[in-house]
C-alpha cells in the first residue's frame, strides 16, 4: 500500500508466535518482507537484535520490536483499522488475557512438549525426543486447556463479535498441533473446533498454511529455497547461520 511502511520481521513461518504477527500484518493489510529464520539459527547480529533468542522480531526502520503480543500491539497503534482488539475496555483485557492464556500455556504444551519434541529436538540437536513427555501433553495437559478454553468461546462467531487477537492467537498456537498430527475433537470441543475451522479458512491463514504445509518436512537449510520458489516475501540477506545453537532461556 502506497505510504505504508514495508516492515522486516524476522522468524520462521512454522512458528505460531511468528504466525501472529504475520496473520495482524495481513489483516490490515500490511506490506513486509521476511527473513524466515528458526531462533536456532540466528547469528550474533540476531542476538545483538533479540538477546532472548526468540522469534519474531520486527523492524521498522531502525525500530526493533520483539515479543509477538508486543508486536500485535505496536501494530494495532499504527494502524488501527481494521481493529485487532475490542473498543470495550473490558473486552480488550479479557482478548488480551486469553493471548496471553494461549502464548503461555498453549505455547508450553504445544510448543515445547508437542512439537519442539517431535521436530526440533531431533531434526536440529539429534536428540532423541522424550515420548512421555510429548504423549502426557497430547492426552492430558493440552485436553484439560481445551476444556477451560471451550467455556470462553461462543457458540458461533467470533470472540468478541469480528476477529480480535483473541481468535487469532488461538488459531495460531493450535495450527502447530496439526503439524504433529493433532486434530480437535468436535464432540468434546464443538465451539474450539468451529472457531478454528473459521479462523484458518481465512485467507490471512491459508496463504500462510500453503507455505508452511511446504516446509514443514524441510530441512531449515533448504527452507528458504522452498520458500522463495513458492512466491514468498523474503528479505534479500539472512541473519541465519549454521550449526544451530539453543537460546539462552531453558528449553527441555
Amino acid at each position: 500500500m502506497e505510504g505504508t511502511p514495508r516492515y522486516r520481521v524476522i522468524g520462521n513461518h512454522l512458528s505460531p508466535y511468528v504466525r501472529k504477527v504475520l496473520v495482524c500484518l495481513a489483516l490490515k493489510g500490511l506490506d513486509y518482507e521476511i527473513d524466515p529464520i528458526a531462533p536456532f539459527v540466528g547469528d550474533d547480529r540476531f542476538t545483538a537484535l533479540s538477546p532472548l533468542r526468540r522469534v519474531p522480531v520486527l523492524l521498522d526502520g531502525e525500530r526493533v520490536v520483539n515479543d509477538s503480543s508486543v508486536i500485535c500491539q505496536y501494530l494495532e497503534d499504527r494502524h488501527p483499522q481494521p481493529a485487532l482488539y475490542p473498543a470495550d475496555v473490558g473486552d480488550r483485557a479479557q482478548a488480551r488475557w486469553l493471548e496471553e492464556f494461549c502464548d503461555s500455556r498453549l505455547g508450553e504444551v504445544v510448543v515445547w512438549k508437542m512439537f519442539y519434541q517431535r521436530g526440533a529436538k531431533r531434526l536440529l540437536f539429534g536428540e532423541a525426543p522424550d515420548e512421555a513427555v510429548f504423549n502426557r501433553a497430547r492426552d492430558e495437559e493440552l485436553p484439560a486447556t481445551l476444556d477451560w478454553l471451550e467455556t470462553q468461546l461462543p457458540a458461533e462467531g467470533w470472540i468478541f463479535g469480528q476477529v480480535s487477537i483473541a481468535d487469532i492467537a488461538i488459531a495460531c498456537l493450535l495450527r502447530n498441533a496439526v503439524f504433529v498430527r493433532w486434530q480437535p475433537d468436535p464432540a468434546r470441543w464443538p465451539r474450539l473446533t468451529a472457531l478454528l475451522q473459521r479462523a484458518w479458512a481465512l485467507p490471512a491463514f491459508a496463504d500462510l498454511a500453503r507455505l508452511e504445509d511446504a516446509i514443514v518436512r524441510v530441512p531449515i537449510p533448504e527452507q528458504r529455497q522452498v520458500l522463495q520458489s513458492l512466491g514468498a516475501r523474503l528479505a534479500a540477506d539472512t541473519l541465519g547461520t549454521w550449526p544451530p545453537r539453543k537460546g539462552v532461556m531453558r528449553i527441555d
